[in-house]
């Protein structure tokens, strides 16, 4: 697996930025963070823009489903520290964007999420235009 861009190990690439806090019940039998952890912290982050967003109350029916979740491990995670999930948006397309991400513990970008939301409600409709603009405003930088 090719290394991310440079620019992606920066926390200061992504507009917003989540510290959330690592369980015992997060590790695997070796004491590091599992894949299923990295996972579920990434997806923390995700839910949390995506409620910023107000997508829902935007435009009613809105509905919105993954698509595609790739994660890419660089590093082992610890507990008890936390991660910092820094998050924004990259391509936005007709019905679809892209979420991208990085986690970081104690300063060391440790993986990177790539994730692509398809909007499935309404049907045959573009992104809302009040939506696009939202999303517009968490470009990630050096993409």
């Amino acid at each position: 697996m090719p290394r991310p861009a440079a620019w992606r190990l920066s926390p200061d690439a992504y507009p917003i930025r989540e510290t959330i806090q690592t369980r015992y019940q997060d590790l695997d039998p070796n004491g590091h963070l599992n894949n299923v952890a990295f996972a579920a912290l990434f997806e923390t982050a995700r839910v949390r823009i995506n409620q910023s967003l107000g997508s829902r109350e935007a435009t009613p029916g809105f509905r919105a489903v993954v698509a595609r979740n790739e994660i890419n491990y660089l590093a082992e995670g610890s507990f008890p520290d936390p991660v910092e999930i820094a998050i924004g948006i990259g391509t936005i397309g007709n019905r679809s964007w892209e979420m991208l991400a990085a986690m970081f513990q104690n300063g060391h970008a440790i993986a990177t999420c790539d994730t692509v939301i398809v909007m499935t409600t309404p049907a045959g409709e573009g992104i809302p235009d009040i939506m696009r603009r939202r999303l517009e405003g968490l470009r990630v930088t050096g993409g």
